[in-house]
């Protein structure tokens, strides 16, 4: 069995700058430097570093950036016969500011990302057999992201979407979600108040139940992780970590919380799993490299027990 990855693949060019800047305001920056990215790539990378087998669906462009994004999902583990390089248009690239306390803002161009189409899901059907779930994102058309979701469900796969960027879901993708793990800006958005806290969280999570998912899981950065289903719902802390760069933090999180449902553990164990990932991530700059491997997750679950 594996799990399938159905999303972005991107180019990320980051800077740090000691803090993010205002608008129209110009900061010297501290450093540049680009790194393989995009939601879809990077949960494929964190559940492929976690020794789950992992096959990516997606497109890259006809550029250096491409040839580059396919070798480093190959060399990370990630199954790359699916990705269809698309001779019309440049790879998906994402512009990253870091400040010096972790936090970020980015701006995405799509590009290859924005051509994914019914060519791209004919794909997935002889993998469908020995897949045990579906990871899709929104930085691909919506349109394609709920045909995913009615195959899926047609043949009794999970589906696990992270709905961002953040926008207005058609409320007719929410009975096809097994888990939609969305953080607090993206659940503000689908739910009309700001998500702040475990408070508002706990209602975010009951009104996603109402429209039909099965499982909401809110992250709340470092204020932890609120999770419900019909018949449960629980809190975990946030792990106590030195963040030094929170891009892709959340990408890591879905990661673990594939890999823990992938081995059949327990959903508060899933989450916890998540949870960990996503806190190991933010001690290193970068998405994909800042990713634990099975060991360092294990070890680190260990320490925190």
């Amino acid at each position: 069995m594996k799990i399938i990855v159905f999303g972005s693949i991107n180019i990320d060019l980051v800077t740090t700058t000691p803090r993010l800047p205002i608008p129209g305001e110009t900061l010297i920056g501290n450093s540049f430097f680009t790194t393989p990215g995009g939601k879809g790539a990077n949960q494929a990378v964190a559940l492929a570093k976690l020794g789950i087998p992992t096959q990516i669906i997606g497109r890259v462009g006809n550029d250096n950036f491409g040839l580059e994004l396919i070798n480093n999902l190959k060399n990370c583990g990630v199954q790359t016969e699916n990705i269809f390089i698309d001779e019309t248009v440049n790879s998906g690239i994402a512009v990253i500011t870091v400040g010096q306390k972790g936090e970020n803002n980015i701006i995405v161009i799509p590009g290859a990302n924005a051509k994914v189409n019914q060519e791209d899901i004919n794909k997935l059907y002889p993998l469908l057999p020995t897949t045990n779930a579906i990871l899709l994102q929104l930085e691909i058309p919506i349109d394609t992201v709920i045909q995913i979701a009615k195959i899926a469900q047609n043949t009794n796969i999970k589906i696990i979407l992270d709905p961002a960027p953040a926008q207005i879901l058609p409320e007719e993708i929410y009975p096809l979600i097994d888990i939609i793990t969305p953080n607090e800006i993206e659940a503000s958005q689908l739910v009309g108040f700001a998500v702040t806290g475990e408070e508002t969280a706990a209602k975010a999570a009951e009104i996603l139940l109402q429209k039909g998912v099965k499982c909401a899981i809110i992250k709340l950065g470092a204020k932890g992780v609120f999770c419900a289903t019909k018949q449960e719902s629980f809190y975990i802390p946030a792990f106590s970590v030195q963040a030094i760069d929170t891009v892709a933090a959340g990408d890591a999180f879905n990661g673990g919380l594939a890999a823990a449902l992938f081995h059949q553990k327990p959903l508060k164990e899933a989450v916890n799993w998540g949870a960990a990932t996503g806190a190991l991530a933010t001690t290193k700059l970068g998405a994909q490299s800042s990713f634990p491997d099975r060991i360092t997750l294990d070890k680190f679950l260990i320490l925190n027990s």
